[in-house]
């Protein structure tokens, strides 16, 4: 079991070390770089050029992390065709931002018709193909499970849709959507490594990778996920959840995603009503950022919210 995990970590950490500074300097000259919208804290402005579409960076080690142990762990290859699927989508987004020059990248509709249909291959590999029938556990009940039937797929696309939002709202400070990533992906290690169902090698390689990342992620950023990383987080979170029964922990583990998107939600709708804001900015990491506390607070403070929940989510199974 701790070969399973403690070796495509290991091999995950080293191949983004490896490739990191490469990578860097690659996108440096094909001048990647991040717009920073003006409308967003003054102090961002200063990150305009720095190097985006880094989620390639730690995809790449997750992949190469878990990739011997596909043969022996078959569950492991859903959640990296799920990850991939999205990274696909957010690096579309990416390529036209960066590349093409068109600053807000896919519409909404192209995106989100791009994540539902990852979502809904997943919807139809999970009821078709994988066994694991429609139940899922609920949380404080010592592993009682509650069965969603023909609920289970409008479920389950809601679920992926918002987590994967989630993650991507919450990339917008140095090192917050890896940090708190990691933090859930050590959460879903154990849990998964408790059930026996094999899907340690993803998660630890997840783990691995995203700690890689943050060698160059960490404030002051030398490189950016952009979307092909975040929403790739967001794809291989709720994945794994669904895999172990367990997406109904998500509002322990995945608090801060879920408080990410649900902010500008609240802002966007109570704007529209009374032309007035509920936070200084959204998402609500710029509201505490506005309020005075420095960048690296705020990511240190959301990571650990996220690892106490994390705690909260181990005494609920």
């Amino acid at each position: 079991m701790y070969y399973d995990i403690a070796v495509p970590a290991l091999i995950a950490f080293v191949v983004t070390q490896i490739l990191g500074p490469g990578m860097l300097s690659f996108l440096h000259r094909l001048k990647f770089g991040q717009y920073i919208r003006e409308e967003g804290p003054k102090s961002h402005q200063k990150k305009s050029g720095t190097p985006t579409m880094g989620g390639v960076l730690f995809l790449t080690g997750l992949l190469v992390g878990c990739l011997f142990f596909f043969p022996s762990h078959p569950g492991t290859i859903p959640v990296v065709l799920v990850t991939f699927g999205f990274a696909l989508i957010g690096f579309m987004d990416d390529f036209i931002k960066v590349v093409m020059k068109r600053n807000l990248g896919l519409t909404e509709k192209q995106k989100f018709f791009g994540q539902f249909l990852v979502a809904a291959a997943f919807a139809f590999y999970m009821v078709k193909f994988s066994g694991m029938g429609t139940d899922m556990i609920i949380p404080f009940t010592h592993g009682k499970t509650v069965d969603l039937g023909i609920l289970y797929i409008p479920f389950l696309l809601f679920v992926i849709l918002g987590t994967v939002n989630g993650s991507n709202f919450t990339d917008g400070l140095d090192g917050l959507a890896s940090s708190v990533t990691a933090v859930i992906a050590v959460f879903l290690t154990v849990i998964s490594a408790s059930q026996g169902l094999g899907l340690e090698p993803v998660t630890g390689a997840m783990l691995g990778a995203l700690l890689g990342f943050l060698c160059f992620n960490t404030n002051p950023a030398k490189v950016f996920m952009g979307d092909t990383g975040s929403l790739a987080l967001g794809g291989f979170v709720a994945s794994v959840s669904f895999m172990l029964k367990i997406p109904l922990f998500l509002p322990f583990i995945a608090f801060i995603y879920f408080i990410e998107v649900l902010s500008v939600i609240i802002q966007v709708a109570h704007y529209k009503r009374t032309k007035k804001r509920v936070f200084r900015m959204a998402p609500i990491h710029h509201h505490f950022e506005l309020g005075g506390w420095p960048e690296t607070k705020v990511v240190s403070m959301f990571m650990i919210t996220t690892a106490v929940l994390c705690l909260i989510g181990m005494l609920a199974y």
